[in-house]
């Protein structure tokens, strides 16, 4: 038996992978240095916005957004304003800022993709059939792999970062989609069609409506995931709390890694309870 398995010859599949990335980068070269440098610069001119504004009244603005969203409660008003001030008394807003805006792309971006995908798996069950093992290797795939084919595409910065993060953070936003969608009761539907409603007209006025929660805590985990990849893309050059992380780890220095990630965490708090209180206010 071990001589039968020994006899079959290799599959090439590296050099396979390795032909294809070779001709998407040759092919596609002129759009992806676009993409870098548009991208680049749009990143980098919203992160020289918000470090415009002076941190006090960014960390205001956060305090007294985080007090009405969670319903006039301090809890998370008084966490965000104590949590803020102390990356700021660390000197990581910088870093904080760039690791916004880094997760403000991939969310964004994420969410762009992921809704329309999603709509379109609760519209075909053909079409879940095939994106549902895509999402599933996507999840599964280590994060470290997805730097390879940024990197090939787009080289080293922040935009091969954003990249990664959009490819790991998209699959919760398009399987809640599909989620919320297919369990809307069907005698909503039933009486949408009774009253002559279109497609579009349903999915807009009675689908999307009814799903909005469920697709929120989709959005919510995309959020979290692309700020857990943060320190992964700091490995390709992406700046921000993850690069503070990595230096740290790089040079064994215990203190200052430990107020890196304790200031991601902060961040990772302040990001979760937001979303999820927005969801709260739209149910």
């Amino acid at each position: 038996m071990n001589n039968f398995l020994d006899n079959i010859p290799k599959l090439r599949v590296s050099s396979w992978v390795e032909d294809g990335m070779d001709w998407l980068t040759d092919t596609f070269s002129g759009l992806f240095k676009l993409i870098q440098s548009g991208g680049k610069n749009m990143m980098d001119g919203i992160t020289d916005g918000l470090l415009f504004i002076p941190p006090i009244l960014f960390i205001l603005i956060i305090a007294v957004l985080a007090f009405f969203v969670t319903g006039r409660k301090f809890g998370l008003a008084l966490f965000s304003l104590i949590g803020l001030l102390f990356i700021y008394n660390q000197g990581l807003w910088d870093e904080l800022m760039n690791t916004f805006t880094l997760v403000l792309f991939s969310s964004i971006i994420a969410i762009i993709l992921g809704i329309p995908i999603g709509i379109l798996m609760s519209k075909s069950t053909a079409v879940e059939n095939i994106v549902k093992p895509i999402l599933d290797f996507m999840q599964t795939m280590p994060g470290f792999v997805y730097l390879i084919p940024a990197v090939a595409f787009f080289g080293i910065g922040v935009v091969p970062g954003v990249f990664a993060s959009v490819i790991f953070a998209l699959p919760p936003t398009v399987r809640f989609t599909n989620l919320g969608i297919r369990q809307v009761p069907k005698d909503l539907i039933e009486a949408a069609d009774s009253y002559g409603s279109t497609g579009a007209q349903k999915l807009v006025k009675v689908e999307l409506p009814i799903a909005k929660s469920t697709i929120m805590a989709g959005i919510n985990q995309t959020v979290l995931l692309s700020l857990s990849m943060v320190v992964i893309a700091s490995m390709i050059g992406a700046p921000g709390l993850g690069r503070e992380v990595l230096s740290a780890l790089q040079r064994a220095q215990v203190g200052n890694g430990f107020v890196a990630g304790l200031s991601l965490v902060i961040f990772a708090i302040i990001v979760d309870r937001l979303t999820q209180s927005f969801n709260k206010q739209n149910r």
